[in-house]
């Protein structure tokens, strides 16, 4: 557990000449004990890019990478959602079995369109017809389950109000609720840095990248809390973003240990987003966009904290 018991600035402070970025202020995150809310605040854990996120580092295998994440969330009863893409994995003999140990779990999955396509990219129509695409392959995996719930492919729900209404009136037709997210770290950054390390054999930078993801995930935690204490006046159910990657996989135990010394507790995406603050991520008859911290912190003319960094592409290249 050697990456959470470090001073997050001390920690960061170990990756000079790593390669990976330091974060924009040298300021530590402020302790909890400054919030008011005396309720336990939650995060609501959801994974993205089912069943294959990202390149799979030497050696590799998504089916252990999947049961790795499966059995850290287990041993923190830890509750889950998973976003599928049945595109991803294609040619992959262990891709469905990734999605079998998934749901034998008794993990949920939802939409995350066929080719995780960008809503700007394709328009509307073409987006709409991903999301379809991607429902026979879908239902299969989820059986009798509610699969019901959407994720947009790089949090984008179109540029004009034409588009995203658009869109927001073709999934509600089909059914759907939008999958929110209120907390996130860029760890997809991490998974695609870690395959860069493997293949170098390049032990010092591999145990920099597990330093700066914890680092960043008690960061942007922070943030979050922060920015619902500031925007809202209380903590909200969290909702945070992941992948299926192999890092996320090596990294969710200290992860997860890391979030509960913080005193956060876990919870399903349902009860998270059955408060107010995420009422038009349920009911799609409300214009758009989904509600995010930021925006809700906008609105009241307040300042945004920076993002913590990711991995530089330069890491291991």
């Amino acid at each position: 557990m050697r990456g959470w018991t470090i001073p997050v600035v001390a920690a960061l402070a170990l990756l000079a000449g790593s390669g990976v970025a330091a974060p924009l202020s040298n300021a530590a995150p402020r302790p909890l004990t400054q919030h008011k809310s005396p309720a336990r605040p939650l995060i609501a854990l959801t994974f993205d890019d089912l069943p294959a996120h990202g390149p799979l580092p030497q050696g590799g295998d998504r089916l252990v990478i999947g049961k790795t994440i499966i059995a850290a969330l287990a041993a923190h009863h830890a509750p889950a959602f998973g976003f599928m893409n049945a595109s991803f994995g294609a040619g992959d003999p262990n891709a469905p079995k990734v999605l079998a140990a998934w749901r034998a779990a008794g993990l949920p999955i939802g939409n995350h369109t066929f080719g995780h396509v960008n809503l700007d990219t394709v328009g509307a129509d073409a987006f709409l017809a991903d999301v379809a695409r991607n429902e026979p392959a879908l239902s299969a995996v989820a059986r009798r389950a509610d699969w019901h719930w959407f994720r947009y492919p790089f949090l984008v729900e179109g540029q004009s109000d034409t588009v995203r209404e658009a869109v927001r009136a073709g999934l509600r037709e089909r059914g759907y609720r939008i999958a929110a997210v209120t907390m996130s770290f860029g760890d997809y950054a991490w998974n695609d840095a870690f395959a860069r390390c493997t293949a170098h054999h390049d032990e010092p930078a591999i145990a920099a990248l597990e330093t700066s993801y914890l680092a960043a995930a008690r960061i942007q935690a922070q943030r979050s809390r922060d920015l619902a204490q500031a925007a809202l006046g209380h903590d909200i159910p969290y909702v945070l973003l992941m992948h299926l990657g192999a890092f996320d996989a090596r990294m969710l135990p200290r992860l997860l240990n890391l979030y509960e010394q913080m005193g956060f507790g876990f919870t399903t995406l349902p009860a998270a987003e059955a408060g107010p603050f995420y009422r038009a991520a349920r009911d799609l008859t409300i214009p758009g966009p989904t509600a995010t911290l930021e925006a809700a912190a906008r609105a009241k003319h307040l300042p945004i904290p920076a993002n913590a960094p990711v991995p530089a592409a330069s890491v291991c290249a």
